[in-house]
């Protein structure tokens, strides 16, 4: 799955064309983003990022993918692609600057997870597989997110595994589920390249291979002493208590304990607290209670509003398919392309619907916190700058702006993660990339009210892109006259901003 070939075609004839062309070398950026919360939620959890390292350290086309590629006709029956641009992509390897918003941090709308710098073909080549690992998977942290927060602290386990979207489905689902604050998968490969603790008792199947409950119960207890945890619905969920106390009280007396119990059907919360009654009655105190089947974080918020006991939560079909939003709206913008001479040209997208009409230029999310704690994020432009007393306009509320004040400190999101195609960044363990998500989540719950984390552009970007909006929709209507009188007048525009240098003009 690290293939070069992981892409949308329509990505390849672009850059066949690029090449042809002779701007396949030209320096361009792209940025990832999404533009909606998924769920309806306040924050999404930034992830995949170690997957998209590992793709680019692997990324060239072999000798098979160039024999695919040279197969391929057009309607005409001709080679889509030349022999000679196949020699090329012979020979290309990644080469471009990645920076990125490290993993388990909160984001929001419209600020870029990711941005790329380099050639433009390249930029092009791996946009389809950027967007497809780095959606999901913050899809899938913000949902685990949710879940472990409706859990108040209470561990969640990820089993979902076999209704998970295909193998590669799965294996990421459990990393980002991880990392969005589950406590274990019951995915084995996951554990092992993730070094993600994994989790999990017998199926029913054990229970019926046997001639009766508890001489099952008893075979597991001999089996997994240390290790045990019973699933006791199979046939009477009651009944199935009392027969994994026989084995606890069995498991006591060996210096052994029964670790865990679960219900997989039924009333849950009913049943959990009549569990727990049981088995504090029999002195097993200690024994957990895991409760699965059909979770998430409404039926878990559900449950403990009904007074559930239960100690740990096992939730897979809605946390690894992500239920109920199908896929986080993440797209990737060309928004600078470097001129001969080394400006740059802002590039922007422009759309009869506001929430898609792209930010130009080279972009940094600056965060700034009072009394430690996050109060807004303000996209800026490297080339502008960001001056020390500066405004943001609200991306939701275009008419409100914000004074970039009174605040304790700052930090700039976007970290350096390739140089020229080199790795310079220091990989975390997955381990530190949980923390930090649960720490984050915790502290942006105790400070969140009804009203939306502040999101916006610095005012001198937000300037520009009016500005660039307007020029480009002027030429739009073939507004041709006097176009260099509009240029020189948005140059003069331009001056007036706190900008270094006026080659943005040149958009």
């Amino acid at each position: 799955m690290t293939s070069a070939l992981l892409t949308d075609l329509y990505q390849l004839t672009m850059a066949y064309g690029y090449w042809k062309l002779g701007m396949h070398e030209r320096e361009a950026v792209f940025h990832q983003i999404f533009r909606k919360q998924p769920f309806q939620n306040s924050y999404s959890v930034a992830c995949g990022l170690a997957t998209v390292v590992d793709f680019l350290q692997h990324w060239h086309f072999s000798e098979s993918d160039l024999s695919y590629l040279e197969g391929l006709r057009t309607p005409n029956d001709k080679p889509l692609f030349s022999a000679e641009f196949l020699d090329y992509l012979k020979t290309l390897r990644f080469s471009c600057d990645i920076d990125a918003i490290p993993e388990g941090n909160l984001v929001f709308p419209h600020e870029p997870l990711l941005r790329v710098k380099g050639p433009l073909l390249q930029g092009q080549l791996i946009e389809s597989t950027l967007l497809n690992i780095i959606n999901f998977q913050t899809l899938i942290a913000t949902k685990a997110a949710r879940v472990c927060q409706a859990a108040h602290g209470e561990p969640v386990l990820e089993f979902g595994m076999r209704r998970a979207q295909g193998p590669d489905g799965a294996m990421s689902a459990s990393r980002a589920a991880y990392i969005g604050g589950c406590a274990a998968t019951s995915n084995v490969l996951a554990g092992k390249l993730y070094g993600i603790p994994v989790s999990g008792t017998h199926g029913h199947s054990w229970v019926t291979a046997f001639p009766d409950e508890l001489s099952a119960f008893n075979a597991y207890a001999e089996v997994m002493p240390h290790n045990c945890v019973l699933l006791v619905d199979t046939y009477d969920t009651l009944q199935g208590v009392r027969h994994a106390i026989e084995i606890g009280k069995k498991l006591h007396e060996r210096g052994a304990e029964l670790r865990a119990i679960r219900l997989d059907s039924g009333d849950l919360a009913s049943l959990s607290i009549k569990a727990r009654k049981l088995l504090d009655e029999a002195g097993l105190r200690k024994t957990k209670i895991i409760a699965s089947n059909s979770l998430d974080e409404y039926e878990i918020t559900k449950q403990k509003q009904q007074g559930a006991a239960t100690s740990i939560w096992g939730v897979g079909t809605s946390l690894t398919t992500a239920y109920d939003h199908a896929a986080l709206d993440g797209v990737y913008k060309l928004t600078a392309l470097a001129t001969g001479d080394g400006a740059w040209e802002y590039k922007l997208k422009i759309s009869e619907q506001a929430i898609k009409t792209s930010n130009p230029g080279i972009h940094q999310v600056r965060r700034f916190f009072r009394n430690k704690k996050p109060v807004m994020d303000v996209i800026y432009d490297l080339e502008l700058g960001i001056p020390f007393k500066s405004s943001m306009v609200s991306l939701e509320a275009p008419h409100k702006t914000t004074q970039c004040e009174h605040y304790d400190e700052t930090l700039d999101l976007l970290q350096p993660i390739f140089r020229r195609g080199k790795l310079v960044a220091e990989m975390e363990t997955i381990q530190a990339l949980r923390d930090r998500a649960l720490h984050q989540v915790t502290e942006f719950s105790k400070t969140r009210d009804e009203k939306p984390y502040l999101v916006g552009l610095e005012h001198n970007l937000h300037h520009l892109k009016q500005l660039l909006t307007i020029m480009r929709r002027l030429w739009c209507l073939r507004l041709g006259h006097g176009s260099g009188k509009k240029i020189c007048t948005i140059s003069k525009l331009l001056s007036g901003m706190h900008c270094p240098n006026t080659s943005t003009a040149s958009a």
